[in-house]
Protein backbone atom coordinates (compact mmCIF):
# COMPACT_ATOMS: atom_id res chain seq x y z
CA UNK A 1 0.00 0.00 0.00
CA UNK A 2 1.36 3.36 -0.73
CA UNK A 3 2.50 5.05 2.41
CA UNK A 4 0.83 8.46 1.56
CA UNK A 5 -2.07 6.61 1.06
CA UNK A 6 -1.94 5.48 5.20
CA UNK A 7 -3.98 7.41 7.65
CA UNK A 8 -1.85 8.80 10.56
CA UNK A 9 -4.20 8.89 12.91
CA UNK A 10 -7.43 6.27 13.59
CA UNK A 11 -10.22 8.06 15.38
CA UNK A 12 -12.46 4.76 16.97
CA UNK A 13 -16.11 6.22 16.98
CA UNK A 14 -17.25 9.38 15.57
CA UNK A 15 -18.96 11.70 18.56
CA UNK A 16 -17.88 15.30 18.88
CA UNK A 17 -14.71 14.51 20.56
CA UNK A 18 -14.05 12.58 17.56
CA UNK A 19 -15.14 14.21 14.68
CA UNK A 20 -13.43 18.03 16.24
CA UNK A 21 -9.82 15.81 17.20
CA UNK A 22 -10.02 14.60 13.75
CA UNK A 23 -11.11 17.84 12.06
CA UNK A 24 -8.61 20.32 13.93
CA UNK A 25 -5.60 17.26 12.89
CA UNK A 26 -6.69 17.41 9.29
CA UNK A 27 -6.48 21.47 8.61
CA UNK A 28 -3.39 20.74 10.72
CA UNK A 29 -1.72 18.63 7.85
CA UNK A 30 -2.69 15.20 9.68
CA UNK A 31 -3.96 12.07 7.98
CA UNK A 32 -7.25 10.78 9.60
CA UNK A 33 -9.60 8.25 9.38
CA UNK A 34 -12.75 7.96 11.11
CA UNK A 35 -14.31 4.59 12.16
CA UNK A 36 -17.75 4.33 13.12
CA UNK A 37 -20.27 0.95 13.84
CA UNK A 38 -23.32 2.34 13.10
CA UNK A 39 -24.62 3.36 9.77
CA UNK A 40 -24.74 7.24 10.54
CA UNK A 41 -21.61 9.16 12.15
CA UNK A 42 -22.18 11.73 14.73
CA UNK A 43 -22.47 9.40 18.06
CA UNK A 44 -25.39 11.36 20.43
CA UNK A 45 -26.09 13.97 17.79
CA UNK A 46 -28.44 12.34 15.83
CA UNK A 47 -31.09 14.48 13.76
CA UNK A 48 -34.19 12.04 12.62
CA UNK A 49 -37.62 13.14 10.72
CA UNK A 50 -39.92 11.37 13.57
CA UNK A 51 -42.78 12.30 11.71
CA UNK A 52 -43.30 13.58 8.15
CA UNK A 53 -42.06 17.35 8.39
CA UNK A 54 -40.53 17.28 11.96
CA UNK A 55 -36.97 17.22 12.89
CA UNK A 56 -36.19 15.81 16.06
CA UNK A 57 -32.94 15.69 18.10
CA UNK A 58 -32.74 11.83 19.33
CA UNK A 59 -30.45 12.86 21.96
CA UNK A 60 -28.17 15.98 22.16
CA UNK A 61 -29.65 18.99 21.37
CA UNK A 62 -27.82 22.31 22.77
CA UNK A 63 -24.44 23.84 22.17
CA UNK A 64 -23.55 26.02 24.45
CA UNK A 65 -20.19 24.36 25.49
CA UNK A 66 -19.37 24.05 21.65
CA UNK A 67 -19.52 27.26 20.44
CA UNK A 68 -17.97 28.76 23.51
CA UNK A 69 -14.82 26.10 22.86
CA UNK A 70 -11.45 26.09 21.62
CA UNK A 71 -12.13 24.30 18.87
CA UNK A 72 -14.93 25.82 18.02
CA UNK A 73 -12.68 28.71 17.57
CA UNK A 74 -10.11 27.29 15.51
CA UNK A 75 -12.41 25.20 13.19
CA UNK A 76 -15.51 28.33 13.10
CA UNK A 77 -14.45 29.64 9.49
CA UNK A 78 -14.22 25.96 7.63
CA UNK A 79 -17.12 25.07 9.31
CA UNK A 80 -19.27 28.50 7.93
CA UNK A 81 -18.03 27.75 4.46
CA UNK A 82 -19.19 24.00 4.53
CA UNK A 83 -22.80 25.78 5.79
CA UNK A 84 -23.21 25.44 9.22
CA UNK A 85 -24.96 27.52 11.19
CA UNK A 86 -25.74 28.34 14.67
CA UNK A 87 -29.03 30.20 15.78
CA UNK A 88 -29.29 31.50 19.38
CA UNK A 89 -32.87 32.89 20.71
CA UNK A 90 -33.52 35.61 22.99
CA UNK A 91 -34.35 33.52 26.22
CA UNK A 92 -32.23 30.92 27.98
CA UNK A 93 -33.79 29.04 30.72
CA UNK A 94 -36.72 28.66 32.69
CA UNK A 95 -39.00 27.07 35.81
CA UNK A 96 -42.43 25.38 35.99
CA UNK A 97 -43.90 24.17 38.84
CA UNK A 98 -46.47 21.87 37.99
CA UNK A 99 -49.36 24.32 38.81
CA UNK A 100 -48.39 26.82 36.22
CA UNK A 101 -45.82 29.42 38.19
CA UNK A 102 -43.01 30.03 36.46
CA UNK A 103 -40.33 32.08 35.22
CA UNK A 104 -38.42 32.77 32.08
CA UNK A 105 -35.38 34.09 31.72
CA UNK A 106 -33.57 36.11 28.97
CA UNK A 107 -29.97 36.02 28.28
CA UNK A 108 -28.64 38.38 30.04
CA UNK A 109 -27.82 37.92 33.64
CA UNK A 110 -28.24 41.09 34.72
CA UNK A 111 -31.73 40.56 33.69
CA UNK A 112 -32.16 37.42 35.14
CA UNK A 113 -30.89 38.83 38.05
CA UNK A 114 -33.85 42.01 37.96
CA UNK A 115 -36.30 38.95 37.18
CA UNK A 116 -35.59 36.54 39.96
CA UNK A 117 -35.35 39.79 42.61
CA UNK A 118 -39.10 40.77 41.34
CA UNK A 119 -40.40 37.57 43.05
CA UNK A 120 -38.26 36.52 45.32
CA UNK A 121 -36.60 39.29 46.67
CA UNK A 122 -32.51 39.01 47.29
CA UNK A 123 -32.18 36.31 45.32
CA UNK A 124 -31.17 38.37 42.09
CA UNK A 125 -28.73 39.61 43.51
CA UNK A 126 -27.33 36.80 45.05
CA UNK A 127 -27.12 34.76 41.79
CA UNK A 128 -25.67 38.01 40.25
CA UNK A 129 -22.75 37.71 42.68
CA UNK A 130 -22.39 34.52 42.12
CA UNK A 131 -21.51 34.52 38.99
CA UNK A 132 -19.15 37.25 39.23
CA UNK A 133 -17.14 35.72 41.35
CA UNK A 134 -17.60 32.61 39.46
CA UNK A 135 -16.58 34.60 35.90
CA UNK A 136 -14.00 36.60 38.05
CA UNK A 137 -12.52 36.14 40.77
CA UNK A 138 -12.57 32.39 40.34
CA UNK A 139 -12.63 32.53 36.60
CA UNK A 140 -8.63 31.64 35.83
CA UNK A 141 -8.63 28.45 38.56
CA UNK A 142 -12.28 27.25 37.88
CA UNK A 143 -11.75 26.71 33.77
CA UNK A 144 -8.02 25.77 34.59
CA UNK A 145 -9.16 23.17 36.31
CA UNK A 146 -12.18 21.56 34.14
CA UNK A 147 -10.85 22.41 30.71
CA UNK A 148 -7.27 22.43 30.69
CA UNK A 149 -5.10 19.35 30.96
CA UNK A 150 -5.03 17.79 34.50
CA UNK A 151 -1.44 16.90 33.72
CA UNK A 152 0.06 19.68 31.75
CA UNK A 153 2.69 22.44 32.66
CA UNK A 154 0.15 25.15 32.35
CA UNK A 155 -2.09 24.07 35.18
CA UNK A 156 1.00 23.51 37.71
CA UNK A 157 1.84 27.20 36.40
CA UNK A 158 -1.48 28.35 37.15
CA UNK A 159 -1.69 26.32 40.72
CA UNK A 160 1.40 28.60 41.71
CA UNK A 161 -0.12 31.60 40.60
CA UNK A 162 -3.15 30.89 42.60
CA UNK A 163 -1.55 30.08 45.58
CA UNK A 164 1.06 33.19 45.99
CA UNK A 165 -2.54 35.11 45.49
CA UNK A 166 -4.07 33.58 47.74
CA UNK A 167 -2.08 31.34 49.85
CA UNK A 168 -2.77 27.86 51.43
CA UNK A 169 -5.71 28.50 53.18
CA UNK A 170 -7.40 30.30 50.10
CA UNK A 171 -6.45 27.65 47.68
CA UNK A 172 -8.06 25.21 50.50
CA UNK A 173 -11.24 27.77 50.93
CA UNK A 174 -11.56 27.55 46.84
CA UNK A 175 -11.35 23.16 47.32
CA UNK A 176 -14.28 22.94 49.96
CA UNK A 177 -16.32 25.08 48.25
CA UNK A 178 -15.67 23.43 45.19
CA UNK A 179 -16.82 20.13 46.67
CA UNK A 180 -20.03 21.29 48.49
CA UNK A 181 -23.44 20.31 47.40
CA UNK A 182 -25.93 22.14 45.73
CA UNK A 183 -28.61 22.16 48.76
CA UNK A 184 -25.98 23.29 51.27
CA UNK A 185 -24.76 25.86 48.86
CA UNK A 186 -28.30 27.19 47.69
CA UNK A 187 -29.84 27.23 51.39
CA UNK A 188 -26.89 29.25 52.89
CA UNK A 189 -27.45 31.66 49.94
CA UNK A 190 -30.81 31.52 48.35
CA UNK A 191 -34.00 32.56 50.12
CA UNK A 192 -36.62 31.32 48.32
CA UNK A 193 -37.66 27.86 47.26
CA UNK A 194 -38.43 29.41 43.94
CA UNK A 195 -34.80 30.18 43.03
CA UNK A 196 -33.34 26.84 44.01
CA UNK A 197 -36.12 25.15 41.92
CA UNK A 198 -34.60 27.13 39.26
CA UNK A 199 -31.46 26.12 39.51
CA UNK A 200 -31.28 22.49 41.11
CA UNK A 201 -32.30 20.62 37.94
CA UNK A 202 -28.78 21.72 36.58
CA UNK A 203 -27.19 19.89 38.63
CA UNK A 204 -28.69 17.25 36.68
CA UNK A 205 -27.00 18.02 33.32
CA UNK A 206 -24.00 16.13 34.69
CA UNK A 207 -25.20 13.48 35.91
CA UNK A 208 -25.20 14.40 39.52
CA UNK A 209 -28.14 15.59 41.95
CA UNK A 210 -28.72 18.27 44.77
CA UNK A 211 -26.65 16.26 47.79
CA UNK A 212 -23.80 15.01 45.27
CA UNK A 213 -20.45 16.68 46.20
CA UNK A 214 -19.36 18.91 43.64
CA UNK A 215 -23.17 19.78 42.25
CA UNK A 216 -22.81 23.44 43.99
CA UNK A 217 -20.04 24.29 41.64
CA UNK A 218 -21.61 22.28 38.56
CA UNK A 219 -25.01 23.88 39.30
CA UNK A 220 -23.95 27.13 39.78
CA UNK A 221 -21.38 26.94 36.85
CA UNK A 222 -23.92 25.73 34.02
CA UNK A 223 -26.56 27.90 35.08
CA UNK A 224 -24.91 30.93 34.98
CA UNK A 225 -23.13 29.89 31.72
CA UNK A 226 -26.62 29.06 30.29
CA UNK A 227 -27.79 32.80 31.13
CA UNK A 228 -24.81 34.37 29.97
CA UNK A 229 -23.87 32.84 26.77
CA UNK A 230 -27.27 31.76 25.52
CA UNK A 231 -28.70 27.78 23.70
CA UNK A 232 -27.56 27.79 20.63
CA UNK A 233 -28.44 25.22 18.53
CA UNK A 234 -27.83 24.02 14.82
CA UNK A 235 -30.04 25.58 12.60
CA UNK A 236 -31.79 22.45 10.30
CA UNK A 237 -30.87 20.10 13.37
CA UNK A 238 -27.47 19.07 14.72
CA UNK A 239 -26.90 16.36 11.91
CA UNK A 240 -25.84 19.79 9.80
CA UNK A 241 -23.10 19.66 12.53
CA UNK A 242 -21.69 16.24 11.90
CA UNK A 243 -21.88 16.94 7.98
CA UNK A 244 -20.01 20.14 8.39
CA UNK A 245 -17.17 18.20 10.37
CA UNK A 246 -17.06 15.29 7.97
CA UNK A 247 -17.11 17.76 4.99
CA UNK A 248 -13.99 19.48 7.00
CA UNK A 249 -11.64 16.47 7.24
CA UNK A 250 -12.49 15.01 3.76
CA UNK A 251 -11.93 18.51 2.02
CA UNK A 252 -8.47 18.19 4.00
CA UNK A 253 -7.56 14.51 2.95
CA UNK A 254 -8.59 12.84 5.43
CA UNK A 255 -11.62 9.92 5.43
CA UNK A 256 -14.97 8.62 7.47
CA UNK A 257 -16.31 5.26 7.02
CA UNK A 258 -19.40 4.01 8.61
CA UNK A 259 -20.36 0.63 9.16
CA UNK A 260 -17.16 -0.32 10.59
CA UNK A 261 -17.26 -1.95 13.89
CA UNK A 262 -13.64 -2.13 15.39
CA UNK A 263 -13.12 -5.31 16.58
CA UNK A 264 -9.37 -4.86 18.44
CA UNK A 265 -6.53 -2.76 17.83
CA UNK A 266 -3.45 -4.52 16.30
CA UNK A 267 -0.39 -4.49 17.72
CA UNK A 268 3.38 -5.31 17.77
CA UNK A 269 6.04 -5.28 20.16
CA UNK A 270 6.16 -6.34 23.91
CA UNK A 271 6.04 -4.24 27.06
CA UNK A 272 6.53 -0.49 27.53
CA UNK A 273 7.65 -0.96 23.07
CA UNK A 274 3.69 -2.49 22.34
CA UNK A 275 2.58 -0.01 20.08
CA UNK A 276 -0.41 -0.03 17.82
CA UNK A 277 -0.10 -0.76 14.45
CA UNK A 278 -3.25 -0.04 12.78
CA UNK A 279 -7.19 -1.91 13.69
CA UNK A 280 -9.36 -5.06 12.42
CA UNK A 281 -12.80 -4.16 12.03
CA UNK A 282 -15.37 -7.09 12.75
CA UNK A 283 -16.34 -8.18 8.78
CA UNK A 284 -12.22 -9.21 8.64
CA UNK A 285 -11.16 -5.68 7.14
CA UNK A 286 -8.30 -3.96 8.69
CA UNK A 287 -6.77 -0.61 8.62
CA UNK A 288 -3.42 0.54 9.42
CA UNK A 289 -2.52 3.73 11.08
CA UNK A 290 1.38 4.77 10.86
CA UNK A 291 1.35 6.96 14.02
CA UNK A 292 -1.53 6.73 16.49
CA UNK A 293 -5.17 5.34 17.41
CA UNK A 294 -7.55 7.28 19.45
CA UNK A 295 -10.41 5.45 20.74
CA UNK A 296 -13.84 7.95 21.84
CA UNK A 297 -15.06 4.64 24.07
CA UNK A 298 -16.35 3.89 27.38
CA UNK A 299 -13.74 1.74 29.60
CA UNK A 300 -14.87 -1.35 29.20
CA UNK A 301 -15.24 -0.90 25.29
CA UNK A 302 -11.37 0.21 25.48
CA UNK A 303 -9.89 -2.45 27.83
CA UNK A 304 -13.31 -5.25 27.40
CA UNK A 305 -12.89 -5.66 23.72
CA UNK A 306 -10.46 -3.37 21.82
CA UNK A 307 -7.25 -3.99 24.32
CA UNK A 308 -7.95 -6.96 26.26
CA UNK A 309 -4.52 -7.86 27.00
CA UNK A 310 -4.15 -4.76 28.75
CA UNK A 311 -2.77 -5.14 32.42
CA UNK A 312 -4.36 -6.69 34.65
CA UNK A 313 -5.07 -3.60 36.84
CA UNK A 314 -5.92 -1.52 33.83
CA UNK A 315 -8.62 -3.96 33.22
CA UNK A 316 -9.65 -3.96 36.88
CA UNK A 317 -10.10 -0.34 37.18
CA UNK A 318 -11.92 -0.38 34.10
CA UNK A 319 -14.60 -3.01 35.19
CA UNK A 320 -14.85 -0.86 38.07
CA UNK A 321 -15.88 2.43 36.12
CA UNK A 322 -19.29 3.09 37.58
CA UNK A 323 -21.39 4.48 35.15
CA UNK A 324 -24.54 6.85 36.35
CA UNK A 325 -28.81 7.14 36.08
CA UNK A 326 -30.50 6.33 33.37
CA UNK A 327 -31.75 9.17 30.37
CA UNK A 328 -35.17 8.89 28.82
CA UNK A 329 -36.44 11.41 26.40
CA UNK A 330 -39.98 11.77 24.83
CA UNK A 331 -40.57 13.79 22.09
CA UNK A 332 -43.82 15.07 21.06
CA UNK A 333 -44.63 16.88 17.19
CA UNK A 334 -47.93 18.84 17.81
CA UNK A 335 -49.84 20.91 15.13
CA UNK A 336 -49.54 24.27 17.38
CA UNK A 337 -47.41 25.33 19.81
CA UNK A 338 -48.49 24.35 23.69
CA UNK A 339 -50.89 26.26 25.43
CA UNK A 340 -48.19 27.26 28.56
CA UNK A 341 -50.30 28.66 31.37
CA UNK A 342 -47.72 30.78 31.53
CA UNK A 343 -47.01 32.06 28.38
CA UNK A 344 -43.88 34.04 28.60
CA UNK A 345 -42.13 30.22 28.62
CA UNK A 346 -43.29 29.22 25.55
CA UNK A 347 -40.22 31.43 24.24
CA UNK A 348 -37.66 29.50 26.09
CA UNK A 349 -35.71 27.33 24.34
CA UNK A 350 -35.11 24.62 28.29
CA UNK A 351 -37.64 24.46 30.58
CA UNK A 352 -37.28 22.93 33.83
CA UNK A 353 -40.44 21.25 35.92
CA UNK A 354 -40.11 20.63 38.87
CA UNK A 355 -41.96 21.22 42.36
CA UNK A 356 -38.46 21.92 44.09
CA UNK A 357 -35.29 21.25 45.07
CA UNK A 358 -36.58 18.73 47.34
CA UNK A 359 -38.87 17.04 44.70
CA UNK A 360 -35.09 17.13 42.29
CA UNK A 361 -33.32 14.94 45.48
CA UNK A 362 -36.28 12.75 45.52
CA UNK A 363 -36.38 11.90 42.34
CA UNK A 364 -33.06 11.06 42.18
CA UNK A 365 -33.09 8.90 45.29
CA UNK A 366 -36.14 6.96 43.73
CA UNK A 367 -33.84 6.44 40.53
CA UNK A 368 -30.84 5.58 42.53
CA UNK A 369 -32.96 2.71 44.34
CA UNK A 370 -34.15 1.54 40.96
CA UNK A 371 -37.78 2.87 41.37
CA UNK A 372 -39.17 5.06 38.47
CA UNK A 373 -39.54 8.28 40.08
CA UNK A 374 -43.03 9.73 41.07
CA UNK A 375 -42.57 13.09 39.80
CA UNK A 376 -39.76 13.28 37.61
CA UNK A 377 -38.09 16.26 36.66
CA UNK A 378 -38.70 17.41 33.38
CA UNK A 379 -36.39 19.24 30.88
CA UNK A 380 -38.89 20.42 28.25
CA UNK A 381 -36.80 21.52 25.14
CA UNK A 382 -38.79 23.87 22.52
CA UNK A 383 -36.18 23.70 19.59
CA UNK A 384 -38.51 25.62 17.34
CA UNK A 385 -38.76 28.61 19.97
CA UNK A 386 -34.85 29.04 18.42
CA UNK A 387 -35.19 26.90 14.74
CA UNK A 388 -38.67 27.45 13.31
CA UNK A 389 -37.19 25.02 10.43
CA UNK A 390 -37.53 22.33 12.63
CA UNK A 391 -41.39 22.18 11.93
CA UNK A 392 -44.06 22.93 9.49
CA UNK A 393 -45.43 26.04 9.41
CA UNK A 394 -47.73 26.41 12.54
CA UNK A 395 -46.41 23.49 14.22
CA UNK A 396 -43.77 22.83 17.27
CA UNK A 397 -41.57 20.35 18.55
CA UNK A 398 -41.09 19.31 22.46
CA UNK A 399 -37.69 17.89 23.23
CA UNK A 400 -38.42 16.02 27.06
CA UNK A 401 -35.50 15.10 28.99
CA UNK A 402 -35.44 13.31 32.32
CA UNK A 403 -31.63 12.71 33.80
CA UNK A 404 -33.33 10.39 37.16
CA UNK A 405 -34.49 7.14 35.87
CA UNK A 406 -33.14 3.79 37.02
CA UNK A 407 -31.04 1.93 34.34
CA UNK A 408 -32.31 -1.40 36.41
CA UNK A 409 -35.81 -1.42 37.69
CA UNK A 410 -36.82 -2.27 40.91
CA UNK A 411 -40.27 -1.05 41.55
CA UNK A 412 -42.21 1.95 40.79
CA UNK A 413 -42.06 4.68 43.49
CA UNK A 414 -45.85 5.65 42.74
CA UNK A 415 -46.75 1.98 43.10
CA UNK A 416 -48.43 2.25 39.20
CA UNK A 417 -46.47 0.86 37.02
CA UNK A 418 -45.53 -2.51 37.13
CA UNK A 419 -41.71 -3.37 36.48
CA UNK A 420 -40.68 -7.07 34.49
CA UNK A 421 -39.22 -9.50 36.64
CA UNK A 422 -35.61 -9.19 35.03
CA UNK A 423 -35.67 -5.58 35.45
CA UNK A 424 -35.44 -4.30 32.17
CA UNK A 425 -36.87 -1.72 30.25
CA UNK A 426 -39.47 -2.71 28.21
CA UNK A 427 -41.97 -1.12 25.68
CA UNK A 428 -44.88 -1.40 28.31
CA UNK A 429 -42.83 0.51 31.00
CA UNK A 430 -41.90 2.89 28.86
CA UNK A 431 -45.15 3.82 27.29
CA UNK A 432 -46.30 4.00 30.46
CA UNK A 433 -44.28 6.52 32.26
CA UNK A 434 -44.50 8.36 28.70
CA UNK A 435 -48.16 8.67 29.92
CA UNK A 436 -47.08 9.73 33.88
CA UNK A 437 -44.53 12.58 32.09
CA UNK A 438 -47.77 13.80 29.49
CA UNK A 439 -50.24 14.03 32.31
CA UNK A 440 -47.36 16.33 34.49
CA UNK A 441 -47.08 18.48 30.77
CA UNK A 442 -50.72 18.75 30.62
CA UNK A 443 -50.96 20.63 34.12
CA UNK A 444 -48.67 23.09 32.54
CA UNK A 445 -50.01 22.85 29.67
CA UNK A 446 -53.98 22.33 29.19
CA UNK A 447 -55.18 20.67 26.03
CA UNK A 448 -51.57 19.56 25.26
CA UNK A 449 -53.23 15.75 23.89
CA UNK A 450 -55.40 17.67 21.28
CA UNK A 451 -51.80 18.93 19.79
CA UNK A 452 -50.26 15.89 19.33
CA UNK A 453 -49.31 14.45 15.86
CA UNK A 454 -47.05 12.44 17.20
CA UNK A 455 -44.92 10.98 20.27
CA UNK A 456 -42.13 8.81 20.47
CA UNK A 457 -40.64 7.96 23.57
CA UNK A 458 -36.73 6.35 23.98
CA UNK A 459 -36.03 4.65 27.55
CA UNK A 460 -32.46 4.09 28.67
CA UNK A 461 -32.54 0.39 26.60
CA UNK A 462 -33.30 2.33 23.55
CA UNK A 463 -30.61 5.01 23.95
CA UNK A 464 -28.08 2.28 24.84
CA UNK A 465 -29.17 0.23 21.64
CA UNK A 466 -28.30 3.22 19.48
CA UNK A 467 -25.42 3.94 21.25
CA UNK A 468 -23.04 1.38 23.19
CA UNK A 469 -21.06 3.87 24.98
CA UNK A 470 -24.55 4.95 26.89
CA UNK A 471 -24.09 1.77 28.94
CA UNK A 472 -27.38 1.69 31.25
CA UNK A 473 -28.53 4.87 29.28
CA UNK A 474 -26.15 6.92 31.05
CA UNK A 475 -25.90 10.15 28.81
CA UNK A 476 -22.74 11.37 30.94
CA UNK A 477 -19.71 8.85 29.99
CA UNK A 478 -20.25 7.23 33.77
CA UNK A 479 -20.44 9.78 37.21
CA UNK A 480 -18.58 12.57 37.55
CA UNK A 481 -18.04 12.30 40.93
CA UNK A 482 -15.13 13.69 42.41
CA UNK A 483 -13.74 9.90 42.44
CA UNK A 484 -14.09 9.93 38.74
CA UNK A 485 -13.13 13.56 37.62
CA UNK A 486 -10.56 15.58 36.56
CA UNK A 487 -7.26 13.53 37.01
CA UNK A 488 -9.34 10.50 38.20
CA UNK A 489 -11.13 10.59 35.31
CA UNK A 490 -11.60 7.74 33.85
CA UNK A 491 -9.73 6.33 36.84
CA UNK A 492 -6.61 6.76 38.80
CA UNK A 493 -2.98 5.86 36.47
CA UNK A 494 -2.17 2.50 36.39
CA UNK A 495 0.22 1.14 34.52
CA UNK A 496 0.75 3.42 32.34
CA UNK A 497 -2.97 4.07 32.12
CA UNK A 498 -3.48 8.17 32.92
CA UNK A 499 -5.89 10.34 31.37
CA UNK A 500 -5.95 10.62 27.78
CA UNK A 501 -3.10 7.85 27.92
CA UNK A 502 -3.30 4.08 27.69
CA UNK A 503 -0.73 1.49 28.85
CA UNK A 504 0.34 1.44 24.66
CA UNK A 505 2.26 4.72 24.11
CA UNK A 506 0.07 5.53 20.75
CA UNK A 507 -3.10 4.84 21.66
CA UNK A 508 -5.36 7.28 23.15
CA UNK A 509 -8.36 7.43 24.99
CA UNK A 510 -11.18 10.65 24.74
CA UNK A 511 -14.96 10.88 24.85
CA UNK A 512 -17.28 11.70 27.93
CA UNK A 513 -15.52 9.20 30.10
CA UNK A 514 -12.73 11.06 30.13
CA UNK A 515 -11.58 14.45 31.43
CA UNK A 516 -13.13 17.38 30.94
CA UNK A 517 -16.41 14.97 30.96
CA UNK A 518 -19.41 15.05 29.40
CA UNK A 519 -20.89 17.66 27.22
CA UNK A 520 -20.67 19.02 23.69
CA UNK A 521 -17.94 21.04 24.25
CA UNK A 522 -15.29 18.30 22.65
CA UNK A 523 -12.99 19.40 24.96
CA UNK A 524 -11.12 15.63 25.19
CA UNK A 525 -11.02 15.84 21.76
CA UNK A 526 -9.39 19.37 21.45
CA UNK A 527 -6.53 18.11 23.96
CA UNK A 528 -5.75 14.84 22.34
CA UNK A 529 -5.15 17.56 18.82
CA UNK A 530 -3.12 19.62 20.54
CA UNK A 531 -1.00 16.60 21.88
CA UNK A 532 -0.56 14.85 18.29
CA UNK A 533 -0.14 18.40 16.26
CA UNK A 534 0.17 21.35 18.91
CA UNK A 535 -2.05 24.21 17.08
Amino acid sequence: MDSAAVPQVIFVGSGINSLVGAALLAVRGKRVLVLERNDRFGGCIRTEELFPGYRHEVMASWYPLFTGSPGYAELKPALERAGLRFLTPDYTTGWVAPDGRGIALRQDLDDAARRIDAVAPGDGTAIQAMAADLFGRDAALTFGLLGGDPYGWPLMKLLWSEWRQRGTDGLLAYAGGAMENFRRWSHRTLRSDMARALMAPWTLHSGLGPDDATSALIGKLTFAAVVSGGMPVVQGGGSRLVEALAAVIRQHGGDLVCNAQVDRIDTQGQGRKRRATGVRLADGRSHAASESVVCSVAPGQLYGRLLPDAPPVVRERAEAFQHGRGDMQIHFALNAPPAWKEPELLKVPLVHLTEGMEQVCTSVTEANNGLLPARPTLGIGQPTAADPSRAPEGGWILWIQMQELPSHLRGDAAGEIAVPADGRWNEAVREAFADRVQARLEQVMPGLAERIVGRRAYSPADLERLNCNLVGGDPYGGLCSPDQFFRLRPFAGADGARGHRTPLANVFHIGASTHPGPGLGAGSGYQIAQRLAPG
